[in-house]
């Protein structure tokens, strides 16, 4: 059964862009650039060749002829000489890479391979595996607008958002989660990973962890997020209190070697975070975080052991 957020969507599929944009004047285009630009200040949804905006501005300095370009490039090809080869061809037939390797393969048919002393035609040389089936993980149910008009009213019954591999949902609708948390005092567990968030919506988080009493876990993972963003979610932990898990790993670039030691250092100074879902490249904060981590965890064990003696 369709939601009613998706039925909606439904007309909008066959609808032709090229054709309302050819409609649109020079105003109305540069309006639609404002407000793309508003929903992502990053331009992080975009591919690297396109986030770069239009700059010929110009006039042209001369006629542009197609033609006479494309024969001056053929022009140039082809006086251009040759690059003699580093090993050159001889005609000497050389031995596969890699077959050593296939006939030592426990799956060797041996039947095969002992057939007349070895020197039988290969008929099998790896045996093929059975492919397993990938099933695609049904859409994320969550009702986007009904959740944070619940988060702003501060409804009791709402305790968990999950907003997981909802794609469309605009970086200023995300920055409103963030402060309708501010303020939320029944939230106790908020994930967005893979809904494309960037470094604005990371720090609009972090500035809510600063205020939040509440949230105890917080998912981010498989995003847009760059250092900065991270950077300012670690700092923002040390002003809060109630956060024991936080998830960030998978973001679309590596966070980096200053980035990660950071990382290392605030969860040295924190004991409150159980859980840290980070997959770290060096081997120093990787070994840091581990031992502060089980630190934190054996704190928390002992109060719970001394709570059921007394």
């Amino acid at each position: 059964m369709a939601l009613p957020f998706q039925k909606e969507l439904e007309k909008y599929k066959n609808i032709d862009e090229d054709e309302l944009l050819g409609k649109l004047s020079e105003e109305e285009l540069k309006q639609l650039e404002n407000v793309l630009d508003d929903l992502d200040p990053e331009s992080a949804m975009l591919p690297a060749g396109f986030r770069q905006k239009d700059q010929t501005q110009k006039a042209a300095t001369g006629p542009f002829d197609r033609e006479h370009l494309l024969m001056y490039l053929e022009k140039e090809a082809l006086e251009q000489k040759d690059r003699e080869d580093f090993v050159p061809f001889t005609g000497e037939k050389k031995a596969v890479l890699g077959v050593h390797n296939l006939l030592n393969n426990p799956k060797f048919d041996e039947a095969t391979a002992n057939n007349k002393g070895g020197k039988g035609p290969v008929r099998n040389v790896v045996k093929g595996e059975k492919v397993k089936p990938v099933f695609e993980e049904p859409p994320n149910p969550t009702n986007v607008e009904i959740s944070l008009q619940q988060m702003k009213a501060n409804d009791p019954s709402l305790q968990e958002v999950n907003l997981n591999n909802i794609k469309n949902i605009p970086i200023p609708t995300l920055r409103e989660f963030a402060k309708a948390l501010e303020t939320n005092t029944h939230v106790k567990k908020f994930s967005l990973a893979a809904t494309r968030s960037n470094d604005p919506v990371a720090i609009a988080f972090a500035d809510m962890l600063k205020v939040n009493k509440t949230l105890t876990s917080l998912n981010i993972e498989s995003n847009f997020i760059t250092g900065t963003g991270i950077l300012a979610l670690v700092e923002a932990l040390k002003e809060n209190d109630t956060l024991t898990e936080i998830k960030i790993d998978n973001q679309r670039q590596q966070l980096g070697t200053a980035v990660e030691m950071e990382i290392a250092q605030m969860l040295e100074e924190n004991s409150r975070i159980l859980k840290f879902g980070y997959q770290f490249t060096k081997q120093g904060p990787r070994t840091r975080v581990a031992a502060a981590i089980t630190k934190n965890n054996d704190l928390v064990r002992k109060k719970r052991v001394e709570a059921d003696r007394r």
